[in-house]
């Protein structure tokens, strides 16, 4: 696996736009991927930088001063990793509470809560790892690698070689 990017910013959600920028553009320059992948991994991103951020708690000050989410990106040549970390107190995945399902009424009762399911749905496969010390958010996305091609020669329409001339000159040789 191949460390592509990492990158740290401060546990406050207006830097949650940044993480999703960074990762789309990696993933859009190295992955064969649908728009609508991009975006599914965009918006899973977003949930797991939202959780690493309400991990720090009620005592985080506004501007995420001190506290830090880090992510990180990985890949190989038949997936990318998004790491998502935060060093909050950490929390069991298994013990979150099931909502009902989305056709039942009893579903409105839930506000909250609905950021891991959404993960779960929106990649390849989702892991979590959590102790005391954080909780790390690993996303894949299975995809071929974009094949990256070297930029071809390019000579204007009209002009053959040599037609500008010595270097520091121009067309006519004055230069």
């Amino acid at each position: 696996m191949e460390m592509i990017l990492e990158l740290e910013i401060p546990a406050s959600p207006e830097y949650i736009a940044i993480a999703r920028l960074v990762v789309s553009s990696i993933v859009s320059s190295r992955r064969n991927l649908p728009d609508d992948r991009i975006d599914d991994l965009k918006l899973a991103v977003s949930e797991a930088c939202t959780n690493a951020i309400e991990a720090y708690g009620p005592n985080l000050a506004e501007d995420g001063a001190g506290e830090r989410v880090r992510i990180l990106v990985q890949d190989d040549d038949e997936k990318l990793e998004v790491d998502v970390a935060d060093s909050g107190p950490g929390f069991d995945p298994d013990d979150l509470p099931t909502h009902p399902p989305v056709t039942d009424p009893e579903r409105l009762n839930f506000e909250r809560g609905l950021g891991i399911p959404l993960i779960r749905t929106l990649v390849d496969d989702v892991q979590f790892v959590s102790s005391p010390g954080g909780t790390s958010v690993r996303m894949t996305v299975y995809g071929e690698p974009l094949e990256l091609h070297p930029p071809e020669e390019f000579e204007p329409e009209g002009f053959g070689p040599g037609d500008f001339g010595p270097e520091g000159t121009d067309v006519e040789g004055s230069g």
